[in-house]
């Protein structure tokens, strides 16, 4: 089988590492009840999970990271 090699600008792909709730809780300084309202809004203020079995989920952590520059302060707000 042959695998596409990377062309030289572009870096080799990670694997999408997944976050279970208590290091999302951590990250973000949120609580598990304002993490889920925030996925339930209209329209969504936190990314929805992806669900790992039937009784597990966890979030992306690119969407997660999303989520975080999404939120930085612009400066000159106090």
């Amino acid at each position: 089988m042959h695998h596409p090699t990377p062309t030289p600008n572009t870096p080799p792909r990670k694997p999408e590492r997944y976050l279970r709730l208590p290091e999302v809780e951590s990250l973000t300084g949120l609580k598990k009840s304002s993490i889920y309202a925030g996925m339930k809004a209209s329209p969504p203020t936190f990314p929805h999970c992806v669900r790992l079995s039937a009784r597990a989920v966890a979030w992306r952590e690119s969407d997660v990271a999303t989520w975080q520059a999404q939120r930085q302060p612009t400066g000159g707000q106090s």
